[in-house]
């Protein structure tokens, strides 16, 4: 797992399973996510794009068909501050 920490990241793509961000400010970033274990603290996430691939991907489905989600719409990220384990 890669760390990063104290980092303003802009135009860069991240596998999200693969990454700690603490403190970092993401900006105009590819993000994707699989569905596994994620970690982040104080970080914001400013104009991304969440890419949902397996398991993430047939979740966001699921709750797309029993309404949950709108077409196009996408989960919120947690407010800065606080960590996903």
């Amino acid at each position: 797992m890669t760390k990063y920490e104290n980092k303003q990241l802009s135009k860069a793509v991240f596998v999200m399973e693969d990454c700690f961000f603490l403190n970092c400010a993401l900006n105009d970033c590819d993000l994707f996510y699989s569905g596994g274990d994620v970690e982040w603290v104080n970080a914001r996430f400013e104009n991304c794009r969440w890419h949902f691939r397996g398991q993430a991907l047939r979740t966001v489905q699921v709750m797309m068909q029993i309404g949950m989600l709108k077409p196009g719409q996408i989960p919120l990220t947690p407010p800065a501050g606080s960590s996903v384990n």
